[in-house]
């Protein structure tokens, strides 16, 4: 595995709010960061992403599962984990990354399914969810 590969998942996996403030060494300064939520640009600004989700969940952490390489092509596919009002989650997803000339991260693209993967899982919002999801459902 690439070694600036490894040291992204390296740092993911073991992210916090102190380690968050070693961004820049995994981010260009311009980069590019979508998700389900959020679409930014510069390593600043997804830096104040993962702020918010330090603040507003607990526990987060992010476990990879695979790991595809091709050339500046990097695709992972992960489980994050964290806690929601004294309840734990699991949302599964993947990530695109493109890493520039210097192994930094220049783009960042997140899949994963909001409705499915946190949604229908909330208290509230589940079971309006899972209705909605069963009534589109083919049979």
């Amino acid at each position: 595995m690439n070694t600036n590969v490894q040291s992204i998942i390296n740092w993911y996996t073991s992210l916090t709010e102190v380690s968050l403030s070693r961004i820049e060494d995994f981010y260009g300064d311009d980069a590019y960061f979508k998700d389900p939520f959020n679409e930014v640009r510069g390593a600043q600004k997804i830096k104040q992403i993962f702020d918010h989700m330090f603040r507003t969940t607990e526990n987060p952490r992010f476990e990879f599962k695979d790991v595809i390489e091709q050339g500046d092509q990097v695709f992972l596919s992960w489980v994050f984990r964290f806690g929601l009002n004294h309840r734990q989650y699991e949302v599964f997803g993947a990530s695109h990354l493109r890493l520039d000339k210097t192994g930094k991260i220049e783009m960042h693209r997140d899949y994963w399914d909001p409705a499915e993967e946190l949604w229908q899982k909330l208290p509230l919002l589940g079971g309006v969810v899972r209705w909605l999801r069963a009534k589109f459902k083919a049979n």
